[in-house]
């Protein structure tokens, strides 16, 4: 008998609207060009030839194992906070180094002034700054998050894995606009005469 095991990258998906399931992958599909789409919804001839032209490995109604011991990526819901204090900003800004290991999870906006080791990792359901490299693990949800990551890294914005190829050399912000996640330069190149 010969046997191999893979470690793949899956992107699981409710197919709820055929049209809005299309336009999201057709301004993203560069993104998952090596993941396995896991589509849970009534399986449909249009969905399978669009993916199909794409090039993206899909499956519809897969369930998948779930490890016991993973934590999850997703933070708990927050329960509100009762204060009779007048709160300005969210914002937390921290200048200490994320080593191996540390996990850190923000319920609003943060400003790191430090980077992220390999090992690192960051939940955070607000918005994300981060001055220094990113080695490590980050998962934003927020309304946009701006940082330089390695190719050690690891981000995911909105469930959606950014190839670390598109994070290198400068500072970059990503963003989700109309369903399309968006990643721009943050600074650009000035010439001084």
């Amino acid at each position: 008998m010969k046997t191999r095991q893979y470690s793949i990258k899956v992107f699981e998906i409710e197919l709820v609207d055929e049209g809005k399931f299309i336009a999201f992958f057709e301004k993203n599909y560069q993104f998952f060009q090596n993941h396995l789409i896991v589509i849970n919804g009534k399986e449909n001839k249009q969905i399978k030839e669009y993916l199909n032209s794409k090039e993206l490995k899909h499956v519809f109604n897969l369930t998948l194992p779930k490890r016991v011991s993973d934590k999850s990526v997703n933070p708990p819901v927050p329960t509100p906070r009762k204060t009779t204090e007048k709160v300005q900003t969210n914002l937390k800004v921290i200048d200490k180094l994320i080593r191996s290991g540390q996990e850190l999870k923000i319920d609003g906006d943060l400003l790191l002034l430090n980077r992220v080791n390999s090992g690192g990792t960051i939940i955070i359901n607000g918005t994300l700054i981060i001055i220094q490299i990113v080695d490590g693990s980050i998962r934003c949800n927020g309304n946009f998050m701006m940082l330089q990551a390695s190719h050690k890294a690891n981000i995911v914005f909105h469930d959606v894995e950014v190839d670390n190829k598109y994070l290198q050399d400068k500072l970059k912000k990503v963003e989700l606009i109309n369903n399309e996640i968006v990643i721009t330069p943050v600074l650009k190149e000035t010439s001084w005469v």
